[in-house]
């Protein structure tokens, strides 16, 4: 029996029978009967098929759940398209009709039964399908990528009774033949758009954070299409100052379309300027100018957005509403406060860091339910931790502990941003809780599979988790999303790879990290690197990065004094957060052959 407050990823189905009070009237010994029968003959088989658990039955329905979206939706399908045969002989006013509801999301486990917000979602979902249909939440639709022999159709942002936002849903077509394009997700077959980096136009340079953040969230506004590939902040920024055709940048990040614009801030007023570009021939599609007080300059971005994709996928409007923006701050200073310390965060010295965390914070007196503000801080406290606490044991690092106290207050404010269940999942990998990290990663995900940040931050955890034939395909994706992605981001990509046993693409990415920027050579880049040297029998250049490593990681030490290259490697070990002990086991032989005492 589970213990109330678990809480877990869980596919939800949900069904009913339509107009059962008025079949009840009919002859309610012959509907509880034909109810009873098809529990027994239809749904417990197919549950039992599709590996689904009954949680309960509802009088008129059923709530089960299962482990796998795939299961949840092939089982609905199967429902669906058996039960009408098996009431051929009845009357039509008299058979019975059934409506499915599913929703990928977390749950809160009560013995056995499941509550909260991912099953509510799911109850809602069913009420709002069409008799004889599954309606399925787009967290749902966003797992199948192909996977099963059926069709979806768009249905729109569904405002559901009792739920404050919108919810993205996705009707499943029984009557026709498979489409796969519809369900699959081949990146190249999306609209690709790439915004660049609008010009600041204030006459004051320090003014170009707030150009940078009107651009990055109609970035991030635009990737919750999940109709659209939006290239990520990294790539398109790129290309800031460059004279260049659009032809060329079309071409050199692979993307039809262009997004660019400039932002003159005066006083208490904003003006904008947008216009969309085809990267194919250079023409026009359309231009706007904006001129607003400043505090509705988040209702401009809106309507930015809604114009881009108006042009670009005017299929995923539905009565002239977009997707559910994530949600602002209270007050425009906060959010100004937010853009300059997150300018700031990426740059690396203690002066930066400072700043930005006077900056992060001063957002967070203004606004105190700011949620971005309090990961911005889980990042500063993290970086420091990975400066200055080399060797201390978890338990004891400050740092570590505040930057999982910032994630857990981000999410307690906002659990609907994405972002948050990313960051969140991050710090609890720092922990090695698995469980957590890779849960609250799924989240993520699911609720924003175009934002490449995401997609690269899973693809490593489920690396650590042992799972790098998953991982793989998210990391590709991250890159295609991000074609100028960080360093950072091969890391983890020879992680994975190290984790199939492709070690000499391991080992070349990682030599190229290390060229990169040998000022900052982390000492796990040259574990990972010796260690996938050992395995190809490069001794000499293995002995010579696991040398580099021992001296790397001895020089930035702030454990035990007396620790030895013994120490240094159990800890070079840990951080790399492998789950399983085959794994650290392949990577401790890696490290014994290149001459460490692993």
């Amino acid at each position: 029996m589970t213990t109330h407050g678990e809480r877990r990823l869980a596919a939800i189905f949900v069904a009913d029978v339509v107009g059962y009070s008025r079949l009840v009237e009919l002859n309610e010994t012959a509907t509880l009967a034909a109810i009873k029968d098809l529990r027994r003959a239809l749904f417990e088989p197919l549950l039992l098929e599709h590996h689904g658990r009954l949680v309960k039955l509802t009088g008129d329905g059923l709530i089960a759940e299962f482990g796998s979206v795939v299961e949840a939706v092939a089982c609905a399908a199967a429902v669906q398209k058996q039960l009408p045969d098996r009431q051929a002989e009845i009357p039509a006013d008299r058979r019975i009709i059934l409506r499915i509801g599913i929703n990928l999301g977390d749950v809160l486990v009560d013995g056995d039964d499941l509550l909260g917000d991912g099953v509510n979602v799911a109850a809602r979902l069913e009420q709002a399908c069409p008799p004889g249909g599954v309606l399925i939440s787009g967290t749902a639709y966003d797992q199948l990528s192909g996977k099963l022999d059926c069709r979806f159709a768009y249905a729109g942002e569904q405002r559901l009774k009792n739920i404050a936002r919108p919810v993205r849903a996705y009707s499943m077509v029984l009557d026709s033949a498979p489409d796969a394009g519809t369900v699959a997700w081949p990146s190249a077959a999306k609209p690709a758009v790439a915004v660049l980096p609008f010009e600041n136009m204030s006459g004051d340079p320090e003014q170009i954070y707030f150009s940078d953040g009107i651009t990055e969230d109609i970035i991030t506004e635009l990737s919750r299409f999940h109709e659209l590939m939006v290239i990520a902040r990294n790539s398109s920024f790129s290309f800031r100052g460059k004279s260049m055709d659009a032809r060329d940048i079309g071409r050199s990040l692979g993307v039809r379309y262009l997004v660019e614009g400039s932002v003159r801030r005066a006083g208490g007023r904003v003006r904008i300027t947008a216009q969309l570009v085809d990267a194919a021939s250079g023409a026009h599609f359309w231009v706007e100018r904006y001129d607003r007080a400043l505090e509705d300059v988040f209702a401009v971005q809106e309507e930015i957005s809604r114009s881009i994709v108006a042009t670009v996928a005017q299929r995923i409007i539905q009565d002239s509403e977009v997707a559910a923006r994530r949600r602002q701050p209270e007050d425009i200073r906060a959010y100004d406060l937010f853009l300059q310390g997150n300018r700031l965060s990426d740059m690396f010295t203690p002066e930066a860091q400072a700043r930005a965390q006077a900056l992060f914070e001063g957002a967070l007196q203004i606004d105190p339910s700011f949620a971005r503000a309090h990961t911005g801080l889980a990042w500063i406290c993290l970086n420091r931790s990975v400066e200055n606490s080399v060797g201390v044991p978890r338990a004891k690092d400050q740092d570590r502990i505040d930057a999982l106290r910032q994630a857990e207050e981000a999410l307690a404010k906002d659990p609907n941003d994405p972002r948050v269940h990313s960051v969140f999942g991050y710090m609890c990998l720092m922990w090695r809780d698995f469980d957590r990290a890779e849960r609250h990663m799924d989240l993520a995900r699911a609720m924003n599979p175009n934002d490449p940040f995401i997609q690269i931050l899973w693809a490593w955890i489920q690396s650590c988790l042992g799972k790098p034939e998953r991982a793989l395909p998210a990391a590709e994706i991250a890159c295609r999303l991000n074609p100028c992605h960080p360093n950072w981001y091969n890391f983890y990509l020879s992680h994975i790879l190290f984790g199939l046993g492709r070690d000499g693409e391991a080992a070349d990415l990682l030599e190229r990290l290390i060229a990169d920027a040998p000022a900052r050579r982390h000492p796990r880049y040259l574990a990972l690197r010796a260690a996938a040297c050992s395995h190809l029998g490069r001794t000499e250049e293995a002995q010579r990065c696991a040398s580099a490593s021992i001296e790397s990681v001895g020089k930035c030490w702030k454990g035990d004094p007396a620790a030895g290259p013994r120490q240094y490697v159990d800890w070079l070990v840990d951080t790399l957060y492998l789950r399983r002990d085959e794994d650290a086991e392949r990577l401790r032989e890696g490290l014994r052959r290149a001459g460490l005492p692993a």
